[in-house]
């Protein structure tokens, strides 16, 4: 019997033990695409306790809890630090074989040096240790990403954001890239008049122009675009229920957008054409600098009315969409790859229905001009775990290139969510050395090795190019 979560955890073979320590444990982290803040990296921000660095925000320990038949003011209300904490590791034991269990493990131990099994009994001693260890500089903000060997950041921003952390973290001589990412989903979210001319306001302040127009609405947006390019973005990222790739005229645009100014409500064809039409323009964008696009697809959001007018949006009452999406997104790519403005992609899907769609899609559009220029993400959200994360593996490597892959990100609004790319290698080297051990691939530590450093690591590198 092993131990729990010794250093060979995850790792079933001597082959697979070798890759994940010889090569995969000294790799630095390229983290493509996060919600962390960057005010509080800028600040270099200390927390006071484990509930704010842990709980705080943490979508994932809340649905847990509530399954668990904790009450709402221990998850986003008024309850005490605490107690918020207590109801945790009172939790805790009980996600056994949930991914939650594993992730609250290595987060503990990393970089908290912490081997003890979170529960009621050892709550306050993990609670008065961590308390501690994060009131001394090595556990600020910019000390957690040092400690996890972090090299480069990309935080999610809205067109309309001044970047002015981002600013002062690069003023401030901090080693590691933060690196904005455009998230521009708010400028193409029609349905609700009031809330998007709203947005309009905020955009027509950031860019310095009177939006009186769809022309000058589309100036305004190239506009910010170029001020994040100046600000060292070059990538680019949507939150999507599917992509949308109706068929629109100009002519249509320009009437749909004077009509939603003047505060009419859209039909739902006015929705999906003014979507289509977004997307493809952002996307020229994109390819126009030369910036990687990220798309991702299939969230069903804020399905608890109740609860959503309570706490507000992304609070854990999400979930698996079933939406279709291959004509649609065949339809985009195509239009774009016809236009010969396809820049770099990458493409992720929520439900696991998908994943052949998305596994043979991106082969349709590689182009020879780079190794992987499409790519299929990482298992997001609900399949960021074990058997999600080697199904996306196992499936992109039947239908495509597994070396080439650019492999992990956290996609995390916690510091201590770096462990997941320890998670993720362990599976890596485990997949690669099982193949090995049973005699499916050759025995070429020295390749194996070097696919296990570029899936970790290099291949986000030469990919992103920052």
């Amino acid at each position: 019997m092993k131990p729990f979560m010794d250093e060979d955890f995850l790792l079933h073979s001597e082959t697979a033990q070798r890759l994940y320590h010889e090569n995969a444990a000294g790799m630095p982290i390229f983290d493509y695409h996060c919600h962390i803040s960057p005010k509080e990296i800028a600040e270099d921000r200390r927390f006071n306790n484990m509930a704010e660095i842990w709980l705080h925000g943490d979508h994932y320990k809340w649905r847990a809890m509530r399954a668990n038949g904790v009450a709402e003011k221990f998850c986003t209300g008024d309850a005490s630090d605490w107690e918020k904490f207590q109801k945790w590791a009172e939790t805790a034991p009980y996600t056994l074989r949930n991914p939650l269990y594993h992730w609250t493990h290595l987060e503990l131990l990393r970089p908290f040096g912490i081997k003890t099994e979170l529960s009621p009994s050892s709550a306050r001693q993990i609670w008065d240790t961590c308390n501690a260890l994060l009131h001394t500089k090595d556990f600020s903000c910019r000390g957690i990403i040092r400690k996890a060997n972090v090299k480069v950041i990309c935080t999610t921003d809205d067109p309309v954001d001044t970047l002015e952390y981002h600013l002062s973290i690069k003023e401030s001589g901090f080693e590691v890239k933060v690196i904005p990412a455009w998230r521009p989903d708010k400028a193409m979210a029609i349905e609700d008049p009031k809330v998007f001319n709203a947005y309009v306001g905020l955009l027509e302040a950031a860019a310095g122009i009177s939006i009186g127009s769809f022309d000058n609405f589309m100036e305004a947006i190239e506009k910010r675009h170029l001020f994040f390019h100046e600000n060292g973005c070059r990538l680019s990222d949507h939150g999507l229920e599917t992509i949308y790739a109706a068929a629109y005229t100009t002519a249509e645009i320009k009437s749909i957008f004077d009509r939603i100014r003047a505060g009419q409500t859209p039909s739902a064809d006015d929705v999906l054409k003014f979507k289509s039409a977004m997307l493809y323009e952002f996307a020229v964008m994109d390819h126009s600098r030369n910036w990687t696009q990220q798309y991702h697809l299939g969230a069903l959001r804020n399905t608890n009315t109740r609860m959503f007018e309570a706490v507000g949006a992304d609070k854990g009452f999400d979930s698996i969409g079933n939406f279709p999406v291959a004509v649609a997104l065949s339809k985009f790519l195509d239009r774009l790859e016809y236009d010969k403005k396809l820049t770099r992609t990458i493409l992720y899907n929520l439900n696991p229905c998908d994943n052949e769609v998305m596994a043979t899609m991106i082969g349709n559009y590689q182009d020879g001009s780079e190794p992987g220029k499409i790519q299929w993400g990482s298992g997001w959200w609900f399949l960021d775990q074990k058997d999600g994360m080697t199904n996306q593996m196992n499936t992109l490597s039947n239908q495509g290139l597994l070396s080439r892959f650019v492999g992990m990100l956290t996609d995390s609004r916690s510091f201590l969510s770096y462990s997941r790319h320890e998670y993720f290698r362990r599976i890596l080297c485990n997949l690669l050395g099982n193949d090995v051990e049973n005699g499916e691939i050759p025995t070429d530590m020295d390749f194996l090795g070097q696919i296990v450093e570029d899936i970790s690591y290099n291949n986000a590198e030469r990919y992103f190019r920052f």
